[in-house]
């Protein structure tokens, strides 16, 4: 995507008359280097001036890298740029899971990091599942096997089998992620794959509890039954979550997120992933309740989170509830 180009065109007042010398000959006049700095700011300021709305770069990453290098710059305000332009730009990198066992079959989100296949999703997404298929952007499908999973984190490694020249998404630096900031999520909400929301960040390190029990169930398409429980503020939110729980800090955000969303991305307005959705409260149990659907409260693990624990992942994991 290209952004335009445009400066404007002032005319300043021509030079006042200079005498001429004696002797006939004319001085040349000198222009101060300051003027020239001038010129050359204002030369480079005029094709900066018009920005572009979402640049994106690719680049190779290693196989085991923990980041890679997509990212949107400047997606701000024009028709092509802000939500529109991360939409754009970091689509392509997510992904539709579908984890079938012998309990039924889950619905959830991942997210491409390297060109290679890993996707990173939440555990609950994948646990105890006998088959994993993965459903990118442009429609096509691939099976997947889980490389490595720690329960503790609800986090998840996955890889597509026979995968490459996928697109890595960008992992950015949640530490700097500030109370307030725009943020974008992208996932498969009810098996809507690629569904896009936006929000703002609305609050940092909440203490989320989750289930790490293989027979909890959740994410089933539909609503309802599959939603996955926690706990948050002494509350506890779409059913019990038994008795195996993990607590984390999380990212609260008001993007809208439901059954599906978990394992996709919150992501900020430079195309950089800042987050793993995990947790979402729906107002109501039954979905044909007028009341039913996501009230903005979500929840996501930060991405420093996700860098930190990719070694362990990449080793197969650790079933750790601490």
């Amino acid at each position: 995507m290209a952004g335009g180009r445009g400066a404007g065109h002032g005319h300043p007042a021509g030079p006042a008359a200079v005498p001429t010398p004696p002797g006939g000959g004319h001085r040349k006049r000198r222009v101060p280097r300051s003027a020239l700095l001038i010129a050359a700011v204002a030369a480079v300021s005029a094709l900066v001036g018009g920005g572009t709305a979402a640049l994106v770069t690719d680049a190779a990453e290693k196989p085991d890298a923990a980041t890679t290098t997509t990212t949107v710059v400047g997606a701000t305000s024009s028709k092509t740029g802000g939500v529109a332009a991360v939409a754009a730009a970091v689509s392509p990198s997510i992904v539709e899971i579908s984890a079938t066992s012998g309990s039924g079959q889950s619905t959830g989100s991942g997210v491409i990091i390297t060109s290679g296949g890993e996707i990173i999703t939440n555990n609950h997404v994948i646990s105890g599942a006998d088959t994993i298929k993965v459903t990118f952007s442009d429609g096509s499908k691939k099976s997947a096997t889980v490389v490595g999973t720690d329960r503790g984190k609800d986090l998840a490694l996955i890889k597509v089998s026979g995968a490459s020249g996928l697109r890595p998404a960008a992992l950015g630096d949640s530490s700097g992620v500030r109370v307030g900031d725009q943020v974008v999520a992208i996932g498969s909400p009810e098996g809507l794959t690629g569904t896009v929301t936006s929000g703002i960040v609305s609050a940092l390190d909440r203490d989320v509890t989750v289930s790490t029990d293989e027979s909890q169930g959740q994410q089933a398409p539909g609503g309802g039954r599959g939603q996955w429980p926690f706990e948050f503020g002494g509350g506890q939110y779409n059913g019990d979550v038994g008795s195996s729980t993990t607590t984390y800090k999380a990212i609260q955000t008001d993007a809208s997120l439901n059954p599906g969303n978990s394992g996709g991305a919150l992501i900020n307005m430079k195309g950089q992933i800042i987050g793993i959705n995990s947790a979402m409260y729906s107002s109501a149990s039954d979905q044909s309740s007028s009341s039913a659907g996501s009230i903005g409260l979500g929840f996501s693990i930060p991405i420093n989170t996700v860098k930190a624990d990719l070694d362990n992942l990449r080793a197969g994991g650790s079933d750790s509830n601490a």
